[in-house]
């Protein structure tokens, strides 16, 4: 993997914060974090439950915005996109790993992982290679066709990550992915992560509050109370 300080920077966050209102009040979800993440590194990012994890990971993929605060893709500033623009950003460059797999229960493995080319209305022929190639590089070759309530936990959640994977995106936002999984099941699926984070050049950005998961991380980055704090 190429070093830190020599790759691309993918991904920056400058001061973001985001405030939701509240019947009691205003509740500061996260306040002023800042990060980078390079092309090819594993960020982990840690903190307890209510730290701001899940807030920090919808801000940095668009799926919510910030109250103050900027998020970068490469020279473009998602944060000052339009919704429009926004939504193109998240389907064509961003990759989704979710702690619920996030699986459509009446679609087969290949046809989950399938959703993000036919969203995009990627030619047939290409989507069925591109799935197959997917799938196979996490290891459900063999299991395209199963539904999700016939596969394990730990296959749905890589039938997650090759259907984050199969549109080549820029960057990988997982949010506590080993969440609902055995530390052994969740001990493969974060090797995978961090393999396919290298092997392509992706930017990651994990959460997990998890400490046996840390040392597959390249970085680690702590959230506490919606600060980063080391």
């Amino acid at each position: 993997m190429t070093t830190t300080t020599q790759a691309r920077t993918v991904l920056r966050a400058q001061g973001l914060t985001r405030v939701f209102g509240t019947g009691a009040g205003e509740v500061r979800a996260l306040a002023d974090a800042s990060l980078e993440v390079a092309a090819g590194e594993l960020l982990v990012v840690r903190g307890p439950s209510g730290s701001g994890k899940t807030t920090l990971l919808n801000l940095l993929g668009g799926l919510d915005r910030p109250t103050s605060g900027s998020v970068w893709l490469g020279d473009a500033e998602l944060t000052a996109l339009g919704e429009k623009a926004v939504l193109t950003a998240r389907r064509e460059r961003i990759g989704y790993v979710f702690q619920s797999f996030g699986l459509v229960p009446v679609l087969s493995a290949a046809e989950n992982v399938e959703v993000p080319l036919r969203l995009r209305r990627t030619p047939p022929a290409e989507r069925a290679e591109r799935v197959a190639a997917a799938l196979a590089a996490v290891g459900l070759a063999g299991h395209a066709k199963q539904r999700p309530y016939e596969l394990s936990g730990g296959q749905q959640q890589r039938v997650g990550i090759a259907r984050a994977l199969v549109a080549d995106p820029e960057v990988l936002l997982a949010d506590e992915p080993t969440g609902q999984l055995d530390s052994g099941t969740a001990a493969v699926v974060m090797d995978l992560l961090r393999e396919v984070t290298h092997a392509r050049g992706v930017a990651a950005v994990v959460s997990t509050h998890d400490p046996e998961l840390m040392a597959r991380a390249d970085r680690v980055v702590e959230l506490h109370d919606g600060r980063v704090v080391g």
